[in-house]
């Protein structure tokens, strides 16, 4: 047999091979492909509704609770540092701060304004702090006026609380009002009504009454 006849053999003898190892491999792939998670998948676990929920169970929440208000959360991580912020610097249970903080448009404002009041109120109004920073549309300046007020007046807190709130509505009234328009001297005002010419009027002929005729 010649070296030309040897060598078509061992070549195909080789792919045959080669062929009936990539078959199995292939399999192999397709089948691990099923049962491993999609990585581009699997990394979004760890985003940010996954951590609201991770620290509002540490925290004490149940985990009914704990999924309802992530998957309403705007912002979830916001969310759940408000909750932890008042848990661990307050004496207001999570469950309790865990709806104001829900209801709240800047969680983490919120926790500040809750968190400096009740330390300045030495806790005596604690169930109403809530409900007042949660209130004000501004509640780290409405948390420093009640700070503010009681760290040089003795007024007790639920005054203070009454006082700041007020004020803070007044504030936002005031800056969402609108200013009154200056006509500058000499200029006509853009609503006063002009009146238009009027056509001038033609004088009415005099009747001539009719001469009798004679008869």
């Amino acid at each position: 047999m010649s070296n030309k006849a040897v060598n078509r053999g061992m070549n195909k003898q080789a792919s045959s091979t080669s062929r009936n190892f990539i078959v199995p491999v292939l399999a192999i792939a397709g089948l691990l492909t099923t049962i491993l998670p999609n990585p581009a998948i699997a990394a979004t676990y760890n985003n940010d509704y996954s951590v609201c929920a991770g620290r509002l169970l540490k925290a004490g929440v149940t985990a009914e609770a704990a999924s309802l208000s992530c998957a309403a959360a705007l912002r979830p991580r916001d969310l759940a540092a408000c909750v932890v912020k008042i848990k661990k610097d307050t004496q207001i249970a999570a469950t309790d701060a865990l709806s104001s903080c829900g209801r709240a448009r800047r969680p983490e404002e919120l926790a500040t304004c809750v968190v400096g009041v009740s330390l300045s109120t030495k806790e005596e109004a604690n169930p109403a702090v809530l409900n007042y920073c949660g209130r004000s549309l501004l509640p780290v300046r409405f948390g420093q006026c009640v700070v503010g007020l009681r760290s040089q007046i003795d007024v007790p807190p639920l005054q203070a609380l009454d006082t700041c709130i007020s004020a803070d509505d007044s504030v936002i009234g005031a800056s969402s009002s609108t200013p009154p328009t200056v006509i500058p001297a000499g200029s006509i005002p853009s609503n006063e009504t002009i009146p238009f010419p009027t056509q001038p009027t033609v004088p009415v002929q005099p009747t001539i009454p009719a001469q009798p005729r004679a008869n």
